[in-house]
């Protein structure tokens, strides 16, 4: 599945039920584009007694995310197809909590947990520059960084380098590189951690640059920011702002199933 230019493997987990001490494993195995089916990242969707399915997330190097807010998406969509009876309102599980979705047609919207640890103006030396980044946790760390030129931007390397500073040790971040484009519109480029490479979009990172954002933008009350991608397509932040609290927040995007069948272990 592909959701705004993340793809996604999606098992049911009753397919794994014997290989459940090397799920990691398999996911490398799973996600290389040489010599497995190749994606970002694995969903592995499970029963769930708090919500309609449980989602886990491995990613492409075969670590455990505790969110992704485009695998939330693919997930719901999924559900909704294969085990939903096209119900469009769908509870997901998740290491950061239950996270409400919506389906509209193609269009999926989920409701994020609360942000945590908002952290302005951390100072980090990259080349005997000096650096000022922004930190937030929307489900899993990203840091935030404004530019101008994004396309300029050696993503790969400056990327690298903040994801594992000493500053956001043990658990590392994931990178952004965030141009505004005009009002309420921002492009953003990611370095994803778990992929340790640039991706088309990362769901949870849109959602921490647009708060990011509002925040420096003094923003208040409700508001929407929208969010060009690597992949080109523009996904929708909508949320609440009370002083230096955020809310009621969701993302919103279109998610596509590319094809269906079978991987032989």
């Amino acid at each position: 599945m592909v959701a705004s230019g993340n793809d996604f493997v999606v098992v049911d987990a009753n397919q794994f039920c014997r290989y459940k001490q090397n799920i990691s494993s398999l996911a490398k195995k799973i996600c290389n584009r040489r010599l497995g089916i190749g994606a970002d990242g694995l969903l592995l969707m499970e029963g769930s007694k708090k919500a309609d399915i449980k989602m886990r997330i491995f990613n492409a190097d075969g670590s455990e995310a505790d969110m992704c807010g485009n695998g939330a998406r693919s997930a719901s969509y999924w559900y909704s197809e294969n085990k939903g009876r096209g119900i469009k309102e769908i509870d997901i599980e998740t290491k950061a909590g239950i996270i409400e979705s919506k389906i509209t047609g193609s269009s999926v919207r989920i409701k994020l947990t609360s942000p945590k640890g908002l952290k302005l103006n951390i100072p980090v030396n990259f080349n005997k520059r000096a650096l000022r980044v922004n930190f937030i946790n929307t489900g899993v760390p990203h840091t935030v960084i404004f530019v101008n030129g994004l396309e300029d931007i050696d993503v790969e390397e400056l990327g690298r380098y903040i994801r594992f500073h000493k500053v956001f040790s043990p658990e590392g971040t994931n990178v952004n590189f965030v141009e505004p484009l005009g009002k309420g519109f921002i492009s953003v480029r990611t370095y994803e951690r778990g992929v340790e490479a640039e991706t088309l979009a990362c769901g949870t990172g849109s959602v921490a640059s647009a708060l990011i954002t509002a925040y420096t933008l003094k923003a208040q009350g409700s508001g929407m920011i929208r969010v060009k991608t690597k992949s080109k397509e523009v996904l929708k932040v909508y949320f609440n702002k009370d002083s230096f609290l955020f809310n009621n927040i969701w993302l919103e995007g279109c998610v596509k199933k590319v094809y269906k069948g079978e991987y032989y272990v």
